[in-house]
């Protein structure tokens, strides 16, 4: 066999090519050693990120006008929704400090839905330290906090209604507010007894 000119011996070649097998082999165990570390760190990268997307938190409910002006089993019967209003969700850390506050407005049929993820820049966020509360009515005829069902003060997140895959869903019972003519008047006494009142 001849190679650039050269008279070979067929041992010689088959040698030639079994030493530059060898060095090829040699040189891809550090390149496959590499792909291998690559891809489980990549891996996981994408499985931490993974963790930090998975799972929601939904939050719904209705909102409401109640006037108490109306006859009893209007006052009772007579609820009808309040389409944009706002309603919050505010999220708190084992210390207290807001790590997430949300809001959402009202449909037509009153219903505000509001879909959080369970973790928020790397932390957790747990259910039991976000409540939902009102914000605000656009109806200047039915815009006054009332605190049936704790809308006015807002409302821990306890007991979820369902549990499904990724998905914590709690559906509220129905927030109010109120006409004007039904705001209670504040009987506070905005002035010390201890101040020369002669009466």
């Amino acid at each position: 066999m001849y190679i650039y000119g050269l008279l070979v011996s067929k041992d010689l070649v088959s040698l030639i090519y079994q030493e530059r097998e060898r060095k090829q082999r040699k040189m891809a165990a550090p390149i496959l050693t590499l792909i291998a570390a690559s891809l489980l760190v990549g891996c996981t990268t994408l499985a931490m990120a993974w963790e930090e997307t998975y799972g929601v938190i939904n939050v719904a409910g209705k909102v409401m006008c109640q006037d108490c002006t109306k006859g009893y089993n209007d006052w009772i019967n007579g609820d009808r929704p309040i389409k944009g209003s706002k309603v919050c969700l505010t999220c708190t850390d084992d210390r207290g400090r807001v790590i997430h506050y949300d809001s959402d407005v009202t449909d037509e049929r009153g219903e505000f839905d509001m879909i959080v993820s369970k973790y928020i820049n790397g932390k957790q966020l747990k259910e039991k330290k976000c409540s939902v509360r009102l914000v605000s009515s656009p109806d200047p005829s039915c815009n006054i906090l009332t605190d049936f069902a704790g809308g006015k003060s807002g409302v821990k997140l306890k007991r979820p209604t369902s549990v499904y895959r990724d998905t914590v869903k709690y559906m509220l019972t129905p927030f109010y507010f109120t006409s004007p003519m039904c705001e209670e008047p504040d009987t506070t006494d905005q002035y010390d007894d201890t101040q020369g009142n002669n009466y």
